[in-house]
């Protein structure tokens, strides 16, 4: 059973590069699509509003936006990944407390409680651990 694992390239000397790459790259793609939900279809008008009925300024709104783009392309092309991704957690963490906190812990509940933001921090911390990986720009 091990050379059979071994053969597919998992738990060799490599693997964890690469997991390292796939995950980076999956994080990343997650933040850009979300910034981009904001700006294309909730608009960054619609983003300030809902981030004021959370009790936060404007301000706020517009530096997630910039946050989740900028850390999502810095994070698929592999630039201080470690740095990055612990910058990112707290995107995560007033997204889990503010925006889903009160609609329990499961997301399928009705407007998405903190299971998901929760978990998508623990994957930012274990990122920030590994590093880049394969074919990063920086390999921390």
């Amino acid at each position: 059973m091990n050379t059979m694992i071994s053969s597919l390239g998992l738990g060799g000397p490599h693997a964890a590069d690469r997991a390292a790459l796939i995950l980076r790259v999956s994080l990343g793609a997650l933040f850009v699509a979300h910034a981009g939900l904001k700006i294309f279809v909730f608009t960054p008008a619609g983003t300030v509003d809902y981030f004021a009925s959370l009790g936060l300024p404007a301000v706020v709104a517009y530096l997630t936006i910039a946050a989740e783009l900028l850390g999502g392309l810095a994070l698929i092309a592999g630039f201080q990944t470690s740095l990055v991704a612990l910058a990112l957690i707290p995107v995560l963490l007033g997204a889990a407390v503010l925006g889903h906190g009160s609609n329990g812990f499961w997301f399928s509940n009705a407007g998405g409680g903190w299971e998901y933001p929760a978990f998508w921090t623990v994957a930012l911390v274990v990122q920030a651990m590994l590093g880049g990986g394969a074919f990063a720009l920086s390999r921390n």
